[in-house]
């Protein structure tokens, strides 16, 4: 009896907490939209912040008040975005990003000016005199949006990042991590794109990377539409004259035109 009363007494106070629990989520339960359960339905689950938001719930709740675009996700891309739209009743334009880096560079093109020893980072290793390849421009190539992607969409190639546009949603997470701002997000249909972010002027910028633009002019001769020109010692493609005829890159003798 010593050992089943407390028993019984622990039992019948969990018995009654139970009810009472049971009780307070049913009448003091917090309504949800039924907006919101069918747009956090139509959304990928992915939970990768890309949006803005803590994640697909408060994605979801942030659009059932009108505090967010319903294009605002990545990974769920133009169905997505469609699906919220028809839900909301609003339109939306929604037009499919990926991941583009500015720069072809890496350690096969580029010379290394000092011996780097410390954390394999690109964020860590731009601390110390904008990292230890000679471009002051260039990747650093140590993987940080690499190691940011979430889909699998960046592979390292050569100690350099290339992006996979097939598997690319356009999340933007790796853009967020580049020390050098060297990724951007460009309309999945671009044509074309200047993989160089170097502003220096043409004996040092030889020098420093076998891939960098030297702003020869040779690209703006040969485009024929006027969508190119040069901006501080850069060639600059305006996409929305750009036909993608490519003479372009025919023109780039050192490859610096995709």
């Amino acid at each position: 009896m010593e050992i089943l009363i407390p028993v019984i007494i622990v039992a019948v106070i969990g018995l009654i907490a139970g009810v009472g629990l049971s009780l307070a989520s049913k009448f003091m339960a917090v309504p949800i939209d039924e907006k919101q359960e069918k747009i956090r339905a139509a959304l990928p689950g992915a939970n990768c912040g890309a949006c803005g938001y803590s994640g697909c719930d408060g994605y979801a709740a942030a659009l059932v008040a009108g505090e967010a675009a319903p294009d605002k996700c990545a990974p769920g891309g133009a169905d997505a975005a469609a699906a919220i739209a028809e839900i909301l009743g609003v339109e939306v334009k929604s037009e499919a990003k990926i991941a583009f880096i500015a720069c072809k560079g890496g350690c096969e093109n580029t010379i290394t000016k000092y011996a780097y020893s410390g954390i394999q980072s690109c964020g860590a290793a731009n601390g110390l005199s904008g990292g230890p390849l000679a471009c002051e421009y260039g990747c650093i190539g140590f993987g940080d949006c690499f190691k940011a992607c979430q889909f699998g969409a960046i592979k390292m190639e050569n100690g350099r990042p290339v992006i996979c546009p097939d598997t690319c949603t356009g999340c933007g997470k790796c853009t967020l991590v580049c020390p050098k701002s060297l990724i951007s997000l460009v309309p999945k249909d671009y044509k074309t794109a200047v993989a160089c972010s170097n502003k220096k002027k043409g004996a040092t910028v030889v020098k420093n990377c076998k891939v960098s633009c030297i702003a020869c002019g040779m690209c703006a001769k040969a485009c024929e539409s006027g969508a190119i020109k040069l901006e501080n010692n850069l060639a600059v493609i305006d996409r929305s004259l750009c036909t993608g005829c490519g003479k372009c890159r025919e023109a780039c003798k050192r490859g610096v035109i995709i």
